[in-house]
């Protein structure tokens, strides 16, 4: 039998965690099991359907592991026991550990709709082969319809456009794309710029049947209205692989996530841990249930549960939440709270807005206006959450955003914010987009507008 001192199941936020726990504990043996022969970079995805040309360039090489002392496992977990703790393997092996890691990830949500097990009906999936061989169907469609329109729906939409001949439809139940995650007006910018790229949008809409013998061959909108389909791509969302933690009495929270505290300790056994999509998750501002599912999240759980597998270190604040996409050229994310979601929780808020050319002066080549958009509560003036839509810049904008919520920074202190900038790769100081939004919301906060 093989024996580690740390066991950790599962993908991307697995490598995470034992480069961690390497970093902090350089003693312990740890060893990864994962039963995917290649591991894929999961918000890459969508991009091996136009960018990036293929899966086999969307990976993360497992050289990572070895140069990190982390021993690989290829191969499938099908038990747990806890009380003598060992992991039993399908190969029919054994492992003895004396920490252990749930980083076992996510699966795709399957609508109950008639017809979904039809032929060239795909849920996303995190698979090699799998993702390969639903890229050769996308190939050769003339008519592909996306259900959903959130960013899984949104980005699959704007890369399978780019394959010559295709006309692409998404889906969404709710009056706009993108509503979960962003702004009506950025959500509208959004939208924009898919019909500019030929995307076709149902709104205020659902699928009620998946139509054709073998094959899909047309969906049934609540409408009635159908829509022909060579391929239906399914990306309504993904909920917590937590089966096996289950099957080894492990308690699971909400969404059926694993239940873990701030050290991602299980609250059933101190000697196992969850990180990443597997697990529940608090939200930073009230500590209430949090459904986000994002890879930067899972890799910052997994450098606390690293951190903490033999000795308390990282505590987990909640999830802050910070993404960010791309349509159509055109970037678009949100840190923390949106308005409507403050709102919708009964905050009293005060807005502060301001665009800029990402560049000083915008005539620079490839400048893009960069909007951001600032939210504050009404009564302490601490930043809350931020938007932002512009070029490359954005991405990094919203990690500022961000970096200004954790340390609950108040809007004076963001007006205090000294940047550097430079011609081509920034705002202006004077025009500095989160600085001037800031601005803008101090007299409000004081009572003086």
């Amino acid at each position: 039998m093989k024996k580690a001192d740390v066991v950790i199941l599962g993908g991307l936020s697995g490598i995470t965690a034992g480069i961690s726990c390497q970093r902090h504990y350089p003693d312990k043996k740890v060893v990864l099991v994962r039963k995917e022969g290649t591991i894929l970079i999961p918000c890459g995805i969508p991009y091996i359907f136009g960018t990036v040309g293929g899966p086999e360039n969307n990976v993360i090489p497992d050289g990572l592991l070895e140069s990190n002392g982390i021993e690989l496992i290829k191969d499938e977990a099908v038990s747990v026991d806890r009380e003598k703790k060992i992991i039993n393997l399908k190969n029919h092996e054994q492992l003895q550990y004396d920490k252990l890691v749930f980083a076992t990830g996510s699966l795709p949500i399957i609508p109950d709709i008639p017809g979904v097990e039809k032929e060239n009906v795909f849920p996303v999936r995190k698979e090699f082969d799998y993702l390969r061989d639903v890229l050769d169907k996308v190939r050769e469609a003339k008519n592909i319809v996306i259900i959903g329109g959130g960013f899984i729906g949104v980005e699959f939409a704007d890369e399978c456009r780019k394959n010559p001949g295709v006309k692409v439809t998404v889906v969404e139940m709710q009056e706009y794309c993108l509503k979960i995650a962003m702004d009506d007006e950025f959500c509208d910018d959004a939208e924009k710029k898919l019909a500019e790229a030929g995307v076709k949008i149902y709104k205020n809409e659902q699928v009620i049947a998946i139509r054709g013998n073998d094959n899909v061959e047309e969906v049934e909108l609540s409408s009635g209205e159908k829509i022909k389909a060579d391929v239906v791509i399914l990306g309504i969302g993904s909920a917590p692989n937590s089966t096996l933690a289950e099957e080894a009495r492990i308690e699971l929270g909400y969404r059926n996530g694993i239940k873990v505290d701030r050290f991602m300790r299980t609250f059933t056994d101190k000697d196992i841990f969850a990180c990443g999509d597997c697990c529940t998750k608090e939200s930073f501002f009230d500590g209430k249930p949090s459904a986000v599912m994002l890879a930067s999240v899972a890799t910052a759980e997994a450098r606390i549960a690293g951190a903490n597998l033999f000795s308390p270190v990282h505590h987990n604040s909640g999830v802050i939440s910070v993404f960010a996409t791309i349509i159509n050229d055109r970037a678009f994310g949100v840190a923390g709270l949106t308005e409507r979601a403050a709102k919708a929780n009964g905050m009293q808020v005060v807005i502060g807005e301001a665009s800029a050319p990402d560049t000083h002066p915008g005539g620079m080549p490839n400048s893009t206006m960069l909007k951001v958009k600032l939210m504050f509560g009404k009564n302490n003036g601490i930043i809350l959450g931020g938007a932002a839509s512009g070029g490359k810049s954005t991405g990094e904008m919203l990690n500022v955003i961000s970096a200004c919520i954790s340390h609950r920074m108040t809007a004076n202190d963001i007006v205090l914010f000294q940047m550097g900038t430079h011609p081509a790769l920034t705002s202006s100081p004077i025009a500095y987009p989160i600085v001037n939004a800031a601005c803008k919301a101090v007299l409000p906060l004081s009572g003086s507008d």
